[in-house]
């Protein structure tokens, strides 16, 4: 039966689970690329966690698609020693990030995030992910600044079709006498 309804729909029922995830980081890549844009795939090692339900099944990491988004701040000194042929360095403005939980175990749950200091310096911070059962813990070292949670600027923090979304740029303070 479900085998005829899926191909009255038009789906394979044959389709693995690596194309399945293939299909997800394609959806996610498709709306997301802008040009102050890279990649942001470095993770920060956890160590080895024992989870309570690990007898029960085998733990794994969640894939992810994350971007970094970096551009030019036009202070006054920038403004001042810096032209648009010589610009200034680029500053990271703000984080995506969108991780994949396609196979949670108990679906009420949604996934949450926790910052954490980073040892090595005050400049950053650990933003780790966490799900439940059967996936592990990731975490990643971002900078450590201010974040506007004002919609409007970008913020996002939603649940939704396996698909966890953190999106968020960092305060501009603009200089008044």
């Amino acid at each position: 039966m479900e085998i005829a309804r899926q191909h009255l729909l038009g789906k394979e029922m044959d389709t693995t689970a690596a194309e399945s995830d293939q299909r997800c980081l394609e959806e996610a890549q498709r709306g997301l690329v802008e040009e102050d844009e890279s990649n942001f795939n470095v993770q920060v090692p956890l160590g080895q966690k024992m989870y309570l339900w690990q007898d029960k099944y085998r733990p794994r990491k969640p894939r992810f698609f994350n971007r970094v988004h970096t551009g030019f701040e036009w202070n006054k000194y920038n403004q001042t020693h810096y032209d648009a042929d010589n610009p200034p360095p680029k500053i990271v403005q703000g984080y995506k990030f969108n991780i994949f939980y396609p196979d949670l175990i108990n679906k009420k749950d949604t996934p949450q995030f926790f910052l954490e200091e980073y040892s090595g310096s005050e400049d950053f911070l650990i933003l780790r992910f966490h799900a439940g059962p059967p996936y592990e813990d990731i975490a990643f070292k971002v900078v450590n600044r201010e974040w506007d949670y004002s919609h409007q600027h970008g913020f996002r923090c939603q649940y939704s079709q396996g698909i966890f979304q953190l999106w968020y740029r960092f305060k501009r303070y603009r200089y008044r006498r």
